[in-house]
């Protein structure tokens, strides 16, 4: 971009650059010279794309940033894996040993899959190993690591000194049970090396200590808060690293709003500002219950990787973070699709249009020379299903007819596509496919469209064939054409929806589809 396109007050109509232009404001009233970035993770659990998509929408925030102001920023992937481990998740394996280390800090726990030397880092290196995967430019934090190596010291010490103020506005928030017994500031037990969650019987800034108690022996602990001897609540602990950090800009779910106001208060009390931030609303399951990183229940990035290409992710993200959505297998055709619409947009848009664009972000700027696909991931879904794909030469058979210059060579995303297509065919689609019969209505106009595609040459378009079937659907008695392209879907391909039928008749082939016709008319199913 030019000088003018980083000017703060000409920001394209995107939502990572309303987020920038906050940023960027934040900085000229500091008259800091860099911006820092920040995402937590919470290490007690397989890493779940709720985290990736938190990663991927501050890097959209992050690149926005450089295009506003040509500063330079840093990414920080915070994981929380001094944390003590509350349970046992129900995803892994050795459950029976994890739970022999519960309140311990995940980085002093076995690793239960066996490949590292403990579960805080087992989980950090896929998160790690995802996030590369994306190709993200950020910087990985171990909160074990910034305790132990000191880089904490000097803001714990400035918690010792606020402490009571930092506890008025904590203990409200608590049950009268747990304001009895709350400190932020949580002990390693030097015995058990368990995370301890007792009172402060006496603290000293001057010295960096507390004393406290162990409950079970009542004996007593002067511990230092330096050098990972101690760690914070994760409120105070979220608070005290936007101090120590200077962070910037950080996100959270739509959960963590309230622990947003509470941590932005202390915050202040130790010295600084808060960061800009920005409340995403959460993933749901095919139950429409959130997604939880201790249950796996929802996608997992493996999942979706196996299903579509990563751009797909990227654009589903990318789409209304605002917005509560489910997150499941039926939403990745679209997504891809939504993907591809936007790809191509983008190759006939002006420069200074593109920021406007999903894929844009997508690709952070450099969209590649191929981005799009001259067949639609739905299309090609709904031919792996007619034809029972089990190999991509199957649809490519098609497609050469249909479009005769492609190949995998020249559409790149096509040929991901057709893999994703025939294994999400496989796993998803096969075995719900449930055709129906249809009823008399319905058989007559299936009839109809049989006879009036005989009619048609073989290389007849596709708008072509869509107006034939829209006028079919017209002749007969349908209560809106809604119903007639539902019997299409039903009666035909077994599936409760498809993609625009005259092109699915274009590239699966108009003969082809008389044959499928009848095969539907001649078959007999129980009415479902």
């Amino acid at each position: 971009m030019s000088d003018t396109d980083r000017n703060p007050l000409v920001i394209p109509k995107a939502w990572p650059f309303e987020e920038a232009a906050r940023v960027a404001r934040r900085l000229a009233a500091s008259g800091k010279s860099h911006a820092l970035f920040e995402t937590g993770y919470g290490p007690s659990g397989l890493p779940h794309i709720g985290t990736f998509g938190e990663v991927a929408r501050t890097s959209w925030v992050r690149h926005a940033f450089t295009q506003l102001t040509g500063m330079p920023s840093k990414l920080l992937a915070f994981s929380d894996d001094m944390d003590g481990l509350r349970k046992a998740p129900d995803n892994v394996p050795n459950r029976e040993m994890l739970e022999k280390h519960l309140g311990m800090p995940l980085t002093r726990i076995p690793d239960p899959f066996g490949t590292h030397d403990s579960f805080g880092a087992h989980n950090n290196a896929r998160l790690r190993a995802f996030l590369d995967s994306f190709g993200f430019e950020y910087e990985f934090a171990s909160s074990t690591e910034y305790y132990a190596q000191g880089r904490f010291d000097v803001a714990l010490i400035r918690i010792l000194e606020c402490y009571d103020a930092v506890m008025q506005v904590i203990l409200p928030t608590l049950g009268p049970d747990r304001r009895a017994t709350y400190s932020p500031i949580l002990p390693i037990h030097p015995k058990t090396g368990i995370v301890m969650q007792v009172p402060m019987e006496a603290k000293d800034p001057v010295a960096g200590t507390v004393v406290w108690r162990d409950p079970e022996t009542n004996e007593a602990f002067e511990t230092s808060v330096k050098g990972g001897h101690c760690k914070l609540q994760w409120k105070a602990d979220w608070a005290m690293r936007w101090f120590a950090l200077n962070v910037d800009y950080e996100m959270s779910g739509k959960d963590l709003i309230d622990s947003v106001k509470l941590s932005g208060r202390i915050c202040r009390i130790l010295g600084s500002q808060p960061p800009e931030g920005f409340t995403y609303e959460l993933f749901l399951d095919q139950n429409s219950q959130k997604i939880s990183k201790s249950k796996g229940n929802g996608l997992s990035v493996d999942e979706w990787l196996r299903y579509a290409p990563p751009e797909s992710l990227s654009q589903f993200m990318y789409n209304q973070p605002q917005r509560a959505k489910r997150l499941y297998f039926d939403v990745i055709p679209r997504a891809v699709d939504e993907y591809i619409a936007n790809a191509d947009k983008a190759r006939g848009q002006a420069d200074g249009d593109r920021p406007s664009n999903p894929a844009w972000h997508v690709h952070r700027g450099n969209l590649p020379n191929h981005a799009g696909s001259p067949i639609s991931f739905g299309m090609l879904l709904n031919l792996a299903s007619v034809v029972n794909a089990e190999t991509p030469d199957i649809l490519w058979g098609f497609i050469r007819r249909y479009a005769p210059h492609a190949n995998p060579e020249t559409e790149p995303l096509l040929a991901r596509l057709v893999d994703h297509a025939i294994a999400y065919y496989q796993d998803i689609v096969r075995p719900d496919k449930s055709y129906r019969e249809p009823d008399a209505n319905e058989r007559a106009a299936l009839i109809d469209l049989g006879a009036t595609l005989a009619e048609l040459p073989t290389d007849a378009s596709a708008e072509t064939i869509q107006n034939a079937v829209f006028e079919v659907g017209k002749r007969h008695a349908f209560p809106e054409l809604r119903a007639w392209f539902g019997c299409l879907y039903q009666v035909l391909l077994g599936q409760q929806e498809g993609p625009r039928f005259g092109g699915f008749v274009a590239l699966y082939g108009v003969r082809e589809t008389e044959d499928l016709i009848r095969t539907a008319l001649a078959r007999h199913v129980e009415v479902v």
